[in-house]
């Protein structure tokens, strides 16, 4: 059996910390940051023609830091996969059983080098 791999580069996401806003009384809202972000990875994504992603899933995510700030790696995760799910990579990033993010140089304005494999999901507790 093939296992399906897809690989896109896309911008720097928007850290969990700037994605999401309260608007009063207890909700929550994505920030217009996080909209324009989810926004440019479905025109970016919609433009390579990429199947959707079905199986359980293994991502692996090279981030090249847009500047010298002290980061969270774990901090890009959320933006970053929410966007590729409504892109329509995968369904939905609970398809995620593997995830590896690893941090590379400094490249202005910040890229992410992302590898998303179907995996046969023998991990899974489905």
């Amino acid at each position: 059996m093939s296992n399906t791999t897809t690989k896109v580069t896309l911008l720097y996401p928007p850290s969990v910390n700037s994605y999401w806003r309260s608007i009063g009384r207890g909700r929550v809202i994505i920030s217009s940051k996080g909209r324009l972000y989810r926004q440019s990875v479905i025109q970016d994504v919609s433009d390579l023609d990429l199947p959707i992603l079905q199986g359980r899933l293994k991502v692996t995510i090279q981030a090249w830091m847009p500047d010298k700030r002290r980061r969270d790696l774990d901090n890009i995760t959320k933006a970053l996969l929410d966007a590729l799910a409504h892109a329509m990579v995968y369904q939905d990033d609970e398809q995620i059983d593997d995830l590896r993010i690893m941090r590379m140089g400094i490249e202005k304005p910040g890229r992410v080098d992302i590898e998303i494999e179907e995996i046969d999901g023998t991990n899974s507790k489905t």
